[in-house]
């Protein structure tokens, strides 16, 4: 148990560095959020450390959208800027519209290539490196690199769009 939360704690940590001091969701909460419904879940056992990090990404992406959504129900469409993925990635979740654009963005994505969406996921969500993506997927590290360019390419051309749009 200490080591899958030292291993959660880490992931959390690295969605939530760069926040506010006063955010409301502080790392511990995402950490037991996500543990809660780890739990729940009934998945198979998992094949390492990576993978155990990688759905640990995919369930703390939720509860991060899922908390975003709330906070901009009331709001919806306001204050949307025009951001690029990487700025987004550093971006504070005080954002709630930037994280549901985003979303939006990665939806689009598991439709159009799913295993793309995947290495965004585990990249930017997770903190995964390129080396433990590849002991996930299965794949050569040089063809996740690859991918995860063409991925980051093809979201920074639909937020450019929703961008656009909301303009």
């Amino acid at each position: 148990m200490p080591y899958v939360y030292a291993e959660l704690k880490r992931v959390a940590g690295h969605y939530l560095r760069r926040e506010r001091a006063e955010h409301t969701l502080q790392p511990t909460a995402l950490v037991h959020e996500a543990y809660f419904r780890l739990v729940e879940q009934d998945h198979p056992d998992y094949q390492g450390r990576a993978h155990f990090l990688g759905v640990a990404a995919h369930i703390m992406r939720q509860i991060l959208v899922d908390h975003a959504r709330s906070r901009s129900a009331a709001k919806r469409g306001a204050g949307q800027a025009n951001v690029s993925l990487d700025e987004f990635m550093d971006a504070s979740i005080a954002q709630p519209a930037t994280i549901v654009m985003v979303e939006d963005a990665m939806q689009a994505l598991e439709v159009h290539d799913a295993r793309k969406a995947r290495l965004i996921e585990m990249r930017f969500y997770g903190g995964m490196t390129a080396e433990e993506s590849a002991s996930v997927l299965n794949l050569p590290v040089e063809k996740v690199r690859g991918e995860l360019r063409i991925a980051q390419a093809w979201l920074k051309r639909e937020l450019g769009k929703k961008s656009v749009a909301s303009n």
